[in-house]
Formats: structure tokens, sequence, C-alpha cells
């Protein structure tokens, strides 16, 4: 039983390495068949690559030769140039109202926004009994005015006195002014409005105690609304009273057009400029104290400049400037010539050009960077 056991063992065994065996080799053929699949796939993909790689290098050749680029006609043309600089809205009528006199604020007859005229009476304040003593120098008076009218009468009837005719013209003088003193001094409790406008806002209330130093009130008039700016010290001579300026409102992103009204004669050695002050029409009533403006004031004009984009110039190794023009045109495309010019000055991405380019040249306007003298030029 034993001995059939063991054969039986044996038998397995063997048949087992048998099958490993037989499925060793099945394997190892199916990845020599793959090997050599891959090995194809991977010449025939190489061979692409290679035809990729020639096509490539036939259209950077071409491309070293030719470029695609948009072309302009040069026109003559008006130029203007600006001085562009940051300045700030204002009013010469625009302040706080203080009182001359000390009291009580007895009357205050205004409101924060509304409009008043200039003269008008905005408040009063307690006299402290000055009005009483006005009525008594009043009455004074007028005793001192008949007392003289009847010395006189005597005088031209050569009756009386000249040193009696004399005392009472001075004492009448003498009690006008004083009248005058205090009528001006009562004035001092009335607050007036110094000139048209808008009260902007009230500092005091009625029954409180005033004086000076103290501010009541702000009266504003927008009305006469101007921008002050300080401009360089070169520009003296270029800006006269009368030059129309663009005035651009940050805050509204509205423009006005303005016109200098003053010029300041003096120049500040800080910062080596002078003050202008520019007129503003504030017809929408949108204009207020302090707000920032940026002003645009022509300083040059030619009437028939030659101007090109800034972009389409370039600048060589020497700092020497030059454009591309396209030259022998045949359809659309051209032959690119590098052409030095002389420039002058830039305004808003435009500048001049003093000499190198005339009127109706046609030159590079955009693919400049891809253009060197000679190349083909497509357009």
């Amino acid at each position: 039983m034993k001995k059939i056991l063991f054969i039986t063992l044996l038998t397995t065994l063997l048949f087992s390495c048998g099958k490993k065996e037989e499925n060793g080799n099945i394997d190892s053929l199916i990845a020599s068949k793959n090997l050599v699949s891959i090995k194809a796939k991977r010449a025939e993909l190489q061979a692409e690559l290679t035809k990729l790689d020639d096509a490539i290098a036939v259209l950077d050749i071409k491309k070293s030769t030719e470029a695609l680029v948009s072309v302009s006609v040069v026109k003559d043309t008006v130029f203007s140039h600006y001085l562009e600089i940051q300045g700030s809205v204002n009013t010469k009528e625009n302040l706080i109202i203080y009182p001359q006199f000390s009291g009580i604020l007895n009357t205050l007859n205004i409101k924060a926004g509304q409009k008043v005229s200039k003269g008008q009476v905005l408040g009063t304040i307690d006299d402290g009994g000055l009005s009483q003593q006005l009525a008594q120098m009043e009455t004074q008076l007028a005793l001192a005015k008949t007392t003289f009218e009847r010395q006189k009468r005597l005088w031209d009837q050569k009756i009386g006195s000249e040193i009696q005719y004399l005392q009472s013209q001075t004492n009448m003088v003498s009690q006008q002014k004083a009248v005058s003193q205090m009528k001006a001094q009562l004035g001092k409790t009335r607050i007036i409005a110094p000139f048209s406008g808008v009260i902007d806002e009230v500092l005091a209330e009625k029954g409180q105690v005033v004086g000076p130093g103290q501010g009541l009130m702000r009266i504003v008039n927008l009305n006469n609304m101007y921008v002050s700016t300080e401009v360089p010290e070169s520009y003296i001579g270029k800006l006269k009273v009368g030059t129309a300026v663009n005035v651009f409102l940050t805050s509204l992103g509205k423009t006005y057009v303005g016109k200098i009204r003053q010029v300041a004669n003096n120049i500040n050695p800080n910062n080596r400029s002078f003050g202008i002050e520019v007129s503003v029409p504030n017809t929408d009533n949108l204009l207020r104290p302090n707000q920032v403006a940026k002003l645009k004031i022509v300083d040059y004009t030619n009437a028939k400049a030659v101007v090109v984009p800034s972009n389409v110039i370039q600048e060589d190794a020497d700092g020497n400037q030059f454009i591309f023009e396209a030259t022998s045109i045949k359809d659309k495309t051209g032959i690119a010539k590098k052409v030095m010019v002389k420039v002058g000055k830039t305004s808003e991405n435009f500048t001049e050009i003093l000499d190198g380019i005339a009127p109706k040249a046609v030159i590079v306007s955009d693919g400049v960077n891809t253009v060197s003298e000679g190349m083909k030029l497509n357009f």
C-alpha cells in the first residue's frame, strides 16, 4: 500500500513539473512576439518623427526669411502734445463765518443746505444793552444838532459870540461820530452773508454763547470754481492766460473744458515750479472743493506732423532709432527696409517723426518684432 501511495505521489509531482515547464515556454513565446511588435511600432514612430522634424526645419527656414505683418500708410496730420499734471478743485468763496461780537446767539435764521444771498442776515447776537446806549446817543445828537442850528442862525445875524458857534458845531460833530461808532459796534452783533452761496454746515446753536474765533457756519459758492496746481519751471512762457485746458475729474469720470485764468509770477525754490489757476464751469453743479483733477494742457501743436504709433519705433545697440518700411510692394507682399528716424514729442501712444519718414510711406505697424532687414513681408 505504501508503495502504491509513493508511486502516485511521484507521478503527480512529475506531472506538475512538466506542466510548469510547458507554461514557462508559452510565456516566453508570447513575450518574444510582443517585443518584435513593439520594436516594429517604435521604428514606425521614429520614421514619423523624422518626417515631422524635416517639415519643421523647412518651416523654420521659411520663417526666418518671411514675416506675416500688418502695414499702414504714414500721413501728415495735426499733432498736439499735452502737459499732463494733477491738480485740486477749489473755490475762493468757501469759508467759515466767525462772530465779531461776544454774547448769546439770539437768532439763527438758516439751516444746512439753504441758499442765501449776499448781505442777508443769518443770525443775531445779544448786544448787551448797546441798542439802548445808541438810543440815548441819538437823542443827544438831536439836541446837539438843534443847538448848532440855532447858534448858526444867530451867528449869521451877527448875534452871539464865535466861540459859542464853534462849541455847538464841535459838540454836534462829536455826537455824530459817537453815534456812527455805536452803530458800527451794533452791526457786529448781526451775522451777515459775505457772498451768495449755500450754507454747507451749521456749527453753533441758538442760545449758545459765542465769541471771536468760534466758527458759526460754513458758506460755499460753487459758481466760481477753479483748479489749482503747480507746473515745472521749464514751462514758463508756454502757458498763458486764456490757454484751453482739459480737466478730467476722476471721481465723476467727466472731462470739463477750462481756461487758465492766472499764472503765478513767483518760482517755488523748493521744487522749481510755479502755480496756475484754471477756471472750470460748474454747469451741472457736480464740482466740489478738494476734488482731484487731471489736467491736460496743450503746450505744442504741429498742423502738418508726420506721426506714427510709438510701438513701431525700434532702437539698436547704439541707441539709434529706426522703423521698418515696406518697399518693393507687390500685391500683399513687400521687402523690409530699415530706416533711421529722428523722433520728436510723444503723446497718447503716438510719436512725431522729425526726419527719416515722409508722408505716404508704408511702414510695418504690427509684427515689427519679427522683422529684420531685407526680410520678405506678407500682409
